[in-house]
């Protein structure tokens, strides 16, 4: 008889634990508090547009090809991707603002168009971040990182030398550009990982392989699309969902788990994996005398941003923006400060907007415009209706004025999420949306780990343990801890 698998949490990284351990042949159940798959990647609906919750960029393409091909299938078995072109807007100031452009030779002339010279230099720094690329997604993020034995390997310790890993991203990228705006382009990948280009190993150059390389995509018909295509084929082989199932706690018979309670029933688990919140799990699951950390540990973690975001259904169509459009038209030393230095509500925050139905037609009524805006915030903050309704006034001030145009009038839906949704819905640690920060000192070994060290049939994964936060990061977690569990309970090594 197969072993048991409980996986607390249908986000990414749980679904993808699910069905890597199911194709390893354990008998496997989801348990999710919501009534839908996705974490943060749920949607909803209203008045006919069809609003992603979370994630919106589609990078690194490669990882969800290689995710499907494990099991025998395509990405487009599931769902229809397109490519973006531009890939997106970043604005500086009213008309003047760059398109960056799917093609390599486009960006090229762009980017000489800025700096004479910079076309070379950017065929140079793709080239270190193609090795970077090819040397950290196919090897080093695969890695569960519970030994530092894992590394030791001549090669390896070369590869890693050659990454540049004790070299800030920050440096890295002005021995390439001096032009401003190319600077502020290049480093916009990074932002994404949660900490400033001072304390980012040049390592993370790999993301700006992804983005110019690899490109910008879209699953047609929103984010979530991915989640349902994960779901199904979960279900395909096997995996079981019990949705609207919120965890409450566990029992526990000495170094083991041996029940999974929620407030409707419980389950009887050889094996846990925790893809909920792992601080969670650790500081309201379970007991002092099963924590692997402390709640010193967890409070000296440097935490990647929360997000105040927006969700607006506007009845006209817009202008002067794409699918993706980056507002860059403040200095962005203070907003960095606000997050990462002095934690606070920002003064004039950078912003990101995004228009899916750009691309799709499909996600909100003819004639009509889908709208998402994101604005970084430290994680931790005060969160209030008032604060919402100053920052939503204040970006919509600038954003009519750079796009010269009126749209506040034009909103039919609006809704707003920040830190006590994400504490409500995620339970996650300090209202943070994007895990922990990829800085040197949580990269690898250092971030926590994927296996309990106080009960031996506890395993995590997600954004709070290794590779990291993001949707391709997620999808690995899933396949590296169930490599582990493959290794530890079966007799066939899992691959």
């Amino acid at each position: 008889m197969p072993k048991s698998v409980v996986v607390i949490g249908a986000g990414f990284s749980g679904l993808s634990a699910a069905s890597y351990l199911a194709q390893a042949g354990f008998d496997v159940t989801v348990v999710e508090k919501h009534n839908i798959a996705g974490g943060r990647a749920r949607f909803f609906q209203e008045q006919g547009f069809t609003f992603d919750m979370g994630p919106s960029w589609y990078w690194m393409p490669d990882v969800f090809d290689r995710y499907f091909a494990s099991f025998g299938k395509q990405v487009s078995d599931y769902y229809n991707l397109v490519r973006l072109d531009p890939s997106y807007r970043v604005v500086f100031d009213k008309d003047d603002f760059l398109d960056l452009p799917a093609s390599l030779s486009e960006l090229r002339s762009l980017f000489e168009s800025l700096e004479t010279g910079s076309s070379h230099m950017l065929d140079k720094f793709l080239e270190q971040a193609a090795y970077k690329y090819d040397v950290g997604m196919n090897n080093l993020v695969y890695k569960p990182s519970r030994s530092l034995t894992e590394f030791v390997s001549a090669q390896l310790l070369y590869d890693i030398l050659r990454m540049d890993v004790f070299k800030s991203f920050y440096k890295h990228i002005r021995s390439f550009f001096t032009n401003d705006q190319i600077i502020r382009i290049m480093e916009f990948p990074i932002l994404l990982l949660g900490a400033l280009p001072q304390n980012t190993p040049a390592l993370y150059s790999l993301m700006n392989y992804a983005d110019i390389q690899l490109g910008t995509w879209y699953p047609m018909g929103g984010m979530h699309k991915i989640v349902s295509g994960m779901q199904q084929l979960a279900e395909e082989l096997g995996v079981k969902f019990e949705f609207g199932q919120n965890v409450e706690s566990f029992a526990f018979e000495g170094n083991k788990i041996t029940e999974v309670i929620t407030e409707k029933t419980s389950f009887v688990p050889d094996l846990v994996v925790g893809s909920a919140d792992y601080h969670f799990i650790e500081s309201t699951l379970l007991p002092p005398t099963h924590r692997s950390y402390s709640d010193t540990y967890w409070d000296q973690r440097a935490m990647a941003p929360s997000s105040l975001l927006y969700y607006l259904g506007v009845n006209k169509k817009v202008e002067n923006l794409h699918h993706h459009n980056l507002f860059f038209d403040q200095d962005f030393t203070p907003h960095a400060e606000a997050i990462y230095s002095d934690p606070k509500w920002p003064d004039n925050p950078l912003f990101y907007v995004s228009v899916t139905s750009k691309t799709d037609s499909s996600v909100a009524p003819e004639g009509q415009e889908n709208m998402f805006i994101l604005i970084p915030v430290a994680p931790d903050l005060e969160d209030s209706p008032e604060i919402r309704e100053h920052y939503y006034d204040l970006v919509m001030n600038r954003l009519e004025s750079l796009t010269g145009q009126s749209i506040r009038d034009a909103v039919v839906v609006k809704r707003s999420y920040a830190h006590q949704d994400f504490l409500q819905d995620y339970n996650a640690f300090k209202g943070n949306a994007y895990g922990l920060a990829n800085t040197l000192l949580q990269t690898a070994i250092l971030k926590p780990s994927i296996k309990s060290s106080k009960l031996k049939n506890l395993y995590y994964t997600g954004q709070l343990t290794v590779p990291g936060p993001g949707v391709p990061p997620s999808l690995i977690s899933g396949k590296v801890v169930a490599a582990e569990i493959a290794k530890e309970h079966q007799s066939a090594v899992y691959t």
